[in-house]
């Protein structure tokens, strides 16, 4: 990895993690429950567009330095598995169980689908 690939990949990380912070931000304004709705939606939405990022790049329509910018740096920076892992844990300790494997399980496979389908539309596209 040259050095302007790697300043640019972690640009793109900064700049994924600040979007993350506003797009959370926005959901719990608007949303009013206690599960965590704002990081299902960026994981979800951060699996479906590292899905296309890979296919246009498997599908030599996107540079492998682009793959690496947009996928490891912004989508990296904007999804989080360790914030989903301790909000799940969170309900599961204040006793709502059931809301823990909900959010758990149901992150999970819709995360897992966007990737499918992400990585099916990237693919389409070449």
């Amino acid at each position: 990895m040259t050095p302007l690939l790697f300043v640019a990949v972690s640009l793109a990380g900064g700049l994924g993690a600040a979007l993350r912070l506003f797009l959370d931000g926005v959901v719990r304004a608007r949303v009013k429950t206690t599960l965590p709705l704002g990081t299902l939606l960026i994981n979800v939405l951060g699996s479906l567009l590292l899905g296309v990022i890979t296919g246009l790049t498997l599908a030599l329509w996107l540079p492998e330095a682009w793959h690496l910018v947009l996928g490891g740096g912004l989508m990296g920076g904007f999804t989080t598995f360790s914030t989903a892992s301790v909000e799940t844990v969170r309900l599961a300790q204040a006793r709502r169980s059931y809301a823990a494997l909900i959010n758990g399980l149901g992150m999970l496979v819709l995360s897992v689908a966007c990737a499918f389908l992400g990585l099916w539309l990237g693919l389409s596209a070449g």
